[in-house]
């Protein structure tokens, strides 16, 4: 009886030991199943536009037929104050890339070849007064945004302009691992075939497959939809489409013309309008792409421009042109991000932010930890996408061109600086147009402001 007992025991012991291991063997097949579940890292689409204003989009000036951004507007977060630290193309790129205020590189302008010595270092800037030296190249040793996000396993595109350096100094000299339509150029001669002079385009981007009545933006457009169409790698991609566009010369699309002069454009300006619009073309056809491939759930899409405009940047004062690059309409610039399942729809932010933030935002998402690179002044922008508070802090701008050369911006306040010691105050809350200078009203903040921009030259600003 004994016996009997003691098997009927153990029987009920090990019965239960299978029961509880299969069990806890269960739980662990749905922990694993989960983890493999889970959201895969998104594409990154980033299309950065050049010399787009702030004011030149359709729900801001409907003198602009910008359908697909108005579009991307009411899906995304849109950035209502976002600034470039050094408004000019070269510099925005290399901040952009790099994550750091490109002064701190020793790039205060857009690279400037001498045909004489083109392998010089440095140039300068006839009506600069000053004469700071600005650096022709960004150094091959700066951390790129492309070789960070490949240490996380992504595909780094480029299509489009480059400007930070010649053959040697390309795209694919710095972490990306394919490259369509990189020159030599700051900007093409005509926007119609042919594009660029000989020697801008050493490696036949823009001469092969293109033909007379070819338009630049179309074409750069083709590469990045075809790329999207044929990826079939896998592993996540970035695609950094920067668009030429809507960089001088002014030559709309002629199809898109007659429309602007029919409505009192004249000159230029309505050539502008046609480039914008061409533009906004572009970004409904790589959103298309997307979507036709199926991966558009999962794919972030960016735009941001690398200045303000050229032309009238109204309510905005300044502009790309005229000695007040620094004011809202040369330093402000178009961004908004949309990302699918984080941001919320037709949303829209009032925080200071720059483009050096990408860079650890980029590789947030692309690592799912807070980026902690210590060369960068970029701070992520993942708690704004979330809806989640940010920081206040302050933001600063350095460019060497006329007299006009340093601004800080904290909160609604900023302050701009003169080589000939003149300095503006304005409340951009209450004066967005930067109408009423408030310098030497007796305010508290003119004093703290002078006081950080002046301890920030002295660290961030290179002696030579």
């Amino acid at each position: 009886m004994q016996l009997k007992s003691y098997l009927l025991f153990m029987l009920f012991f090990i019965s239960s030991l299978v029961f509880s291991y299969g069990c806890e063997h269960s739980e662990e097949k749905k922990t694993t199943s989960g983890i493999k579940k889970e959201i895969k890292q998104p594409n990154i689409v980033l299309l950065f536009i050049d010399d787009y204003g702030w004011s030149d989009i359709g729900y801001r000036n409907n003198t602009f037929n910008t359908p697909n951004l108005d579009q991307l507007k009411k899906e995304s977060l849109d950035f209502q104050r976002a600034y470039i630290p050094t408004p000019t193309c070269s510099p925005s790129r290399y901040s952009l890339l790099t994550g750091k205020e490109a002064v701190r590189g020793q790039m205060v302008r857009h690279i400037s070849i001498d045909p004489n010595n083109p392998e010089a270092k440095f140039s300068l800037w006839p009506t600069d007064p000053v004469q700071m030296p600005s650096i022709n190249y960004m150094p091959l040793d700066e951390i790129t945004y492309a070789e960070r996000l490949k240490e996380y396993g992504y595909y780094n595109m480029f299509i489009g302009k480059w400007h930070l350096g010649h053959t040697g100094r390309y795209p694919v000299d710095q972490g990306f691992d394919a490259e369509f339509g990189a020159t030599n150029a700051g900007h093409p001669k005509s926007y119609y075939y042919p594009f660029f002079k000989e020697k801008d385009d050493p490696k036949g981007f823009l001469k092969s497959g293109v033909k007379e009545g070819d338009y630049l933006t179309d074409v750069l457009t083709d590469g990045a939809v075809d790329f999207i169409e044929n990826y079939d790698k896998n592993q996540p991609f970035m695609l950094s489409f920067w668009y030429y566009s809507v960089h001088s010369p002014s030559i709309g699309r002629k199809d898109l013309l007659k429309k602007y002069h029919d409505a009192g454009l004249e000159g230029r300006y309505a050539h502008h309008a046609a480039m914008v619009e061409a533009m906004d073309a572009s970004v409904g056809r790589v959103r298309k792409a997307l979507v036709d491939k199926g991966i558009a759930d999962n794919t972030i899409i960016i735009v941001l421009s690398d200045q303000g405009g050229a032309y009238s940047n109204a309510p905005l004062s300044g502009g790309k042109k005229g000695g007040n690059t620094l004011g809202e309409g040369g330093a402000r610039v178009p961004f908004m991000i949309h990302y699918p399942g984080v941001t919320k729809p037709n949303s829209e932010s009032n925080v200071p932010v720059q483009s050096i933030d990408l860079y650890p935002t980029l590789i947030e998402i692309a690592s799912g930890k807070a980026c902690k690179d210590e060369q960068i002044q970029g701070i992520s922008l993942m708690p704004l996408l979330k809806g989640e508070n940010f920081k206040a802090r302050n933001l600063y701008f350095f460019r060497s061109y006329e007299d006009q050369y340093a601004a800080v911006i904290s909160g609604y306040w900023k302050l701009i600086k003169y080589h000939s010691d003149k300095f503006q105050l304005f409340n951009i809350e209450k004066d967005i147009s930067e109408k009423n200078n408030l310098i030497d009203h007796g305010l508290e903040i003119e004093i703290e402001l002078k006081n950080n921009l002046s301890k920030w030259e002295e660290e961030a600003v290179p002696t030579y």
